[in-house]
């Protein structure tokens, strides 16, 4: 429920109280000056270099991780909820949220020059966004075991077998 800061020796040098629940991701600012953490208790804290926070409070699910655009000016978390969130860290205002994914959000990343982010989850893609539009550019997935492998014909299989070759990849057209 706490955010520990630790100097080079070993020694607690802060402890940043506020969450409720279990804290799953931190980043600090590019200029060092502020500290976000991302909470099971669904919030993100935005920190300053004083202890002080605000509370980002528009997730509907476990906040698992957040990232500061190269410039310092946007806060990006990513959620259970199958959002990433973009945040305006002056006001803490949600400037967009990002729908796409089909399962929970577990990591995000800013481009170098801070126009792009990259996203990914449970649901094994990667979709990059840009940022001025919200809109996703792209989505990125490798293939699976049994990408494209039809199964229509096959038999000898369950029901279960046939749903767990799907989920690997597989197809299988019904004809009526």
């Amino acid at each position: 429920q706490t955010v520990k800061l630790w100097n080079l020796e070993g020694e607690c040098i802060a402890s940043l109280a506020g969450h409720t629940s279990l804290v799953f991701g931190v980043a600090f600012s590019p200029d060092g000056e502020m500290i976000a953490s991302a909470s099971d208790d669904k919030t993100v804290k935005l920190w300053n270099k004083h202890g002080d926070c605000i509370t980002l409070e528009e997730h509907k699910g476990v906040a698992w991780c957040v990232a500061f655009s190269p410039n310092g000016k946007i806060l990006a978390s990513g959620s259970h909820d199958k959002t990433v969130k973009l945040w305006d860290i002056t006001t803490g205002n949600c400037l967009k949220t990002l729908s796409g994914h089909l399962g929970e959000v577990w990591a995000i990343a800013f481009s170098p020059d801070g126009k792009m982010l990259a996203s990914s989850g449970t649901d094994q893609t990667i979709k990059l966004w840009e940022i001025a539009t919200g809109e996703c550019i792209t989505t990125l997935r490798a293939p699976r075991l049994y990408e494209k492998m039809n199964i229509t014909s096959v038999t000898g299989l369950t029901s279960a077998q046939k749903l767990t070759l799907k989920a690997l990849g597989a197809t299988e057209t019904v004809s009526l």
